[in-house]
C-alpha cells in the first residue's frame, strides 16, 4: 500500500521571487507528501548543481521547466511501483540515473524535490510525524536557534561584509522560551537602530540591514539591544557570525569593502581573533574561504579549541569532502544543508558520519527560501543541537519556527532543549 503511484512536479516562486521546483508523491494508499526546494545565493563550488533552463526571455534564465521534466518524465518511471518506504533505494535510484557527480544531468533541484517529497508521503502513510518517521521513537532534542538579527554581504544592500550576525538564546529552559528571547531581542535591535536612525528594513534571510560598515559596529549594537531586552550577553544570549569568507577573498587575500582594506589569511585570523576576544562569539561559519586550506588550518589551530567554526562553502554537505578535510583537522562543527547534495539520504548520512567525527552538525535553511518546513523536522530528527532558519520578519523563515513550537507540542514534555550544550567548548 506504500507503492508510488504517481509523481508530479510543478515550478513554485521562492522568496526571492525566483522559480523553483515543487514535488508531490502520492503512495496507492492515497497518502501524498510534498516537498518544495530552496535555492542559495551565496553559493560554494562543491554543491550539487541545480538545473535551470537559463532562458534570458523567463525570468531572467532561472525558470526550472527542465527539472520539472525530468521529474514528471525520467525520474516518474524509474520510481513508479517502487516502496515509498526504501528511502536508500529511491535516492540512489536517482542518483544512478542521473550518473553525474554532481546531479547535473536531472538536477539536484529535481532529485532532493522527489527525495523529501517521498519521506513524507511515507511519513504520512506511517502515521507519524516527519521527525518521528526519520529520528524514531527516542527522538526528543529540540535545538538552538542561531537566529539571523543582522545582515551584510551578498545578503543585505549595505557595506557590512560579513554575511551574518546571529544570536544564539542558550540560557533559555525550552525552545519556545529560546525564540521568544530571540524576538524580544530583535525587537530591541529594531528600536536601538530607529534611535540612532538607521534603517529598518531586511536582508534576503530576514535580519536587519541598516547601512553599517564594520563587524565591530554590528556586534555593539546587538550587545546593547540584548541587554535593552532585558538579557545578559555572553550568559543568557551568546553571538555567531557568518563571515561568507569565500565572497570576501581575492588573489591577494579577503577584500573587507566596508572597511576599503585587504587582510591576508593571517590577517583575517587576527582581525577573527580579536572579535573574539571582544564580543561573546562562539560560532563562527565560513571563518575562511573555501580553497583557503592554509587559511582553514590555521584558524583551527588557533581557535579551534575555544570556538565553534563551522564549514559551509568547504564542506558543501558532501561526505567525501567532509571526511578529507576532517582528515586535516579543519574546523570543527559542519552546516547541513539538503539542497547542496540533493537527497535526503545523503544528507543523513552526512549528519551520522559528523556526530561520529565529532563534529557539531547544525541543519540549516537557504537565503532563497519556501514555506516548506522539511528543515526543522530534520534538524530534530537528526539530534542537530542547533538549526539555522533565519529572522523572525519574513514568513518563508517564521514557518521552520512555528513548525519547531509545534514539534516541541508534540513532544508533550519529553523533549530536551539542547541550551547550553552547545557551549562545551
Amino acid at each position: 500500500m506504500t507503492d508510488i503511484i504517481n509523481i508530479r512536479a510543478r515550478q513554485i516562486i521562492n522568496s526571492r521571487g525566483e522559480p523553483t521546483v515543487e514535488v508531490d508523491v502520492e503512495l496507492e494508499d492515497g497518502s501524498l507528501g510534498t516537498a518544495s526546494v530552496p535555492t542559495g545565493l551565496s553559493t560554494g563550488t562543491y554543491e550539487a548543481a541545480s538545473l535551470l533552463d537559463n532562458d534570458k526571455s523567463l525570468y531572467d534564465g532561472k525558470s526550472v521547466g527542465y527539472a520539472i521534466n525530468a521529474v514528471n518524465g525520467e525520474i516518474f518511471d524509474c520510481l513508479g511501483g517502487m516502496d515509498a518506504r526504501d528511502q536508500v533505494a529511491i535516492d540512489y535510484a536517482m542518483i544512478n540515473l542521473d550518473g553525474t557527480s554532481n546531479k547535473s544531468r536531472l538536477g539536484a533541484n529535481a532529485i532532493l524535490g522527489v527525495s523529501l517529497a517521498v519521506a513524507k508521503a511515507a511519513a504520512q502513510a506511517a502515521g507519524v510525524p516527519l521527525f518521528r518517521y526519520i529520528g524514531g521513537a527516542n527522538t526528543r532534542i529540540m535545538p538552538v536557534p542561531m537566529i539571523n538579527i543582522l545582515n551584510g554581504g551578498m545578503h543585505a544592500d549595505n557595506a557590512l561584509d560579513f554575511q551574518e550576525f546571529m544570536i544564539m538564546p542558550t540560557g533559555a529552559k525550552s525552545f519556545s522560551e529560546g525564540l521568544r528571547i530571540g524576538i524580544e531581542v530583535f525587537h530591541a535591535l529594531k528600536c536601538t537602530l530607529r534611535s540612532a536612525s538607521y534603517s529598518v528594513c531586511v536582508g534576503d534571510e530576514g535580519g536587519l540591514a541598516p547601512n553599517i560598515p564594520v563587524a565591530e559596529e554590528a556586534l555593539d549594537l546587538i550587545v546593547k539591544a540584548i541587554k535593552t531586552a532585558g538579557y545578559i550577553a555572553g550568559k543568557d544570549v551568546y553571538l555567531a557570525i557568518d563571515c561568507a569568507s569565500t565572497s570576501l577573498f581575492r588573489k591577494d587575500g579577503y577584500t573587507y569593502i566596508g572597511e576599503g582594506i585587504v587582510r591576508t589569511s593571517k590577517e583575517h585570523l587576527e582581525y577573527l581573533e580579536k572579535l573574539l576576544t571582544n564580543y561573546p562569539i562562539v560560532s563562527i561559519e565560513d571563518g575562511m574561504a573555501e580553497d583557503d586550506l592554509e587559511g582553514w588550518e590555521l584558524l583551527t589551530r588557533h581557535t579551534g579549541k575555544s570556538v565553534q567554526l563551522v564549514g559551509d562553502d568547504i564542506f558543501a554537505t558532501n561526505i567525501t569532502r567532509f571526511e578529507e578535510c576532517a582528515a586535516n583537522n579543519i574546523a570543527n562543527a559542519v552546516l547541513i544543508k539538503p539542497n547542496q547534495i540533493g537527497s535526503l539520504t545523503e544528507t543523513l548520512e552526512l549528519a551520522r558520519v559528523a556526530h561520529k567525527a565529532s563534529y557539531e552538525a547544525i541543519v540549516s535553511h537557504r537565503s532563497g527560501e519556501t514555506e516548506d518546513t522539511t528543515v526543522a523536522d530534520l534538524a530534530v530528527a537528526t539530534g542537530c543541537a542547533q538549526i539555522k532558519a533565519g529572522g523572525v520578519s519574513r514568513s518563508e523563515r517564521v514557518a521552520k519556527y512555528n513548525r519547531l513550537l509545534r514539534i516541541e507540542e508534540l513532544l508533550e514534555g519529553s523533549s530536551r532543549y539542547a541550551g547550553s550544550s552547545v557551549l562545551k567548548r
